[in-house]
């Protein structure tokens, strides 16, 4: 995650910066008691207090890796950042892999969480940015509400446009989902689609590592950290970081095994709890600071930061999982994909591909921000067997269906955008992307 400006006039009060922070402590405590006492709650109290526990975890690895960047080289710190930012749902997700690796009735587990923390980002992170964006934007052009607006605030659209630079991440995005694409079409996940995953990752690392360093501007908890001074700040960040990563290995075993474990007892969906609940807890802090900088109209921080971690997940998660698997397997076979998951698979691409059709002009209007929201609640429905009775196959397909159709009507209107996006992210310098705008493209 990124941690990028907040105007000077939106500074919080520090009594709330250290009420957040004692929250985010408070959270992880009862899931660190339960672990080290080996004690063992019912299923349903047991998922609360550690699926809370990743979440206060998740909120204090959030604002040390912010507040990091104070301290390090911009390539370093970028290279952390894409790996810590994701470290929780990395923890949840390779917890049901090395499990699958020794039962492979949790392959589907494995691959469940791994594409629901995907179409979580998206579907509700992405749409949420505009959608909260154009709401404020609104009552400042109709004068309702206290107007803390910044001063280069353009109120005649509410369309969310990313810097130049952005094209980076767009275009690896744009690699990953071709990939992607080809995922569904197979019975494995394997060490050949890590080792191509893995090397898109990388080669990604290098690459945005070549930005220019930026001060940081930071919001809220990281803010107050990081106007400490040097020494106190830099043992704050650790202490944070190794309360957050100590927390994290405790909780995420027991956190998955108590999610299963509620599915049992009350005869919940074990898919349903998996898919949404894990990641949701995972995702939450990232979710919450892009809507935070959408509320406070910086939304290049807002969703730039989102648009990174979809490349992470993308391609690092997705490809270390088969490596995962063959370490606790002890054999070179791939991750298994079922028949559900070959159509998650298929959701997950497929609503990539529109994703990135959307953002090859580095901008996403209401209108569709409204169709991701829509298409991802769509597919939510998939999941409960109650609606959609025993059609959750051909729901699943006709989404994903949707969202290519939507994404290649999208590449045949704005057909001169994604080659200048791919110009942009694989060919030219940050020094060049920082200046003037290109000639526009698109529509």
């Amino acid at each position: 995650m990124t941690a990028v400006a907040a105007e000077p006039e939106h500074a919080e009060h520090p009594v709330r910066q250290r009420v957040a922070m004692a929250a985010a402590a408070a959270a992880v405590l009862p899931g660190v008691i339960l672990r080290v006492g080996g004690l063992h709650p019912p299923p349903l109290e047991a998922a609360l207090a550690f699926g809370v526990a990743v979440v206060g975890a998740a909120f204090m690895l959030s604002w040390a890796a912010e507040v990091i960047q104070l301290d390090i080289s911009a390539g370093l710190a970028l290279a952390l950042l894409a790996l810590i930012a994701v470290l929780p749902e990395y923890a949840v997700d390779f917890v049901f892999t090395w499990k699958a690796g020794k039962d492979l009735q949790y392959a589907p587990d494995a691959l469940a969480n791994m594409t629901g923390g995907n179409q979580l980002l998206i579907g509700v992170g992405w749409s949420m940015v505009v959608l909260v964006a154009a709401s404020r934007i609104r009552r400042a052009r109709r004068g309702r509400g206290p107007q803390r607006i910044p001063p280069e605030t353009d109120l005649s659209t509410t369309d969310v446009s990313l810097e130049r630079s952005h094209s980076v991440e767009i275009s690896f995005l744009v690699l990953a989902t071709v990939y992607g694409l080809t995922l569904p079409l197979k019975g494995t996940l394997t060490l050949w689609d890590s080792a191509v995953l893995v090397t898109v990752f990388v080669v990604y690392i290098v690459r945005i590592a070549r930005a220019p360093a930026e001060e940081p501007h930071l919001v809220g908890p990281a803010q107050l950290v990081g106007s400490l001074p040097v020494a106190a700040r830099r043992t704050a960040v650790g202490l944070l970081a190794l309360a957050a990563v100590v927390t994290i290995l405790l909780v995420a075993e027991p956190f998955a095994e108590s999610l299963i474990a509620v599915g049992e007892e009350f005869d919940v969906d074990r898919f349903l709890l998996v898919q949404l609940v894990a990641p949701l807890a995972s995702e939450s802090p990232e979710l919450l600071v892009a809507g935070l900088f959408a509320w406070r109209l910086n939304t290049n921080a807002g969703l730039g930061a989102l648009v990174s971690s979809k490349v992470n997940q993308w391609t690092l998660l997705v490809g270390t999982l088969p490596i995962v698997f063959a370490i606790s397997s002890a054999s070179r076979h791939g991750l298994p994909i079922d028949e559900i998951q070959r159509d998650e698979l298929f959701v997950t691409a497929a609503q990539s591909a529109f994703a990135v059709a959307v953002l090859a002009n580095r901008r996403i209007s209401v209108r569709e921000a409204l169709t991701m929201l829509g298409l991802f609640l769509a597919q939510l429905l998939t999941k409960f067997e109650g609606i959609v009775g025993g059609f959750q196959k051909e729901v699943r397909v006709i989404v994903g269906v949707a969202y290519l159709v939507l994404a290649a009507a999208i590449v045949v209107r704005d057909r001169r955008a994604m080659p200048q996006l791919l110009r942009d992210g694989f060919r030219s310098s940050y020094r060049e992307l920082a200046r003037d705008e290109p000639e526009s493209v698109g529509g």
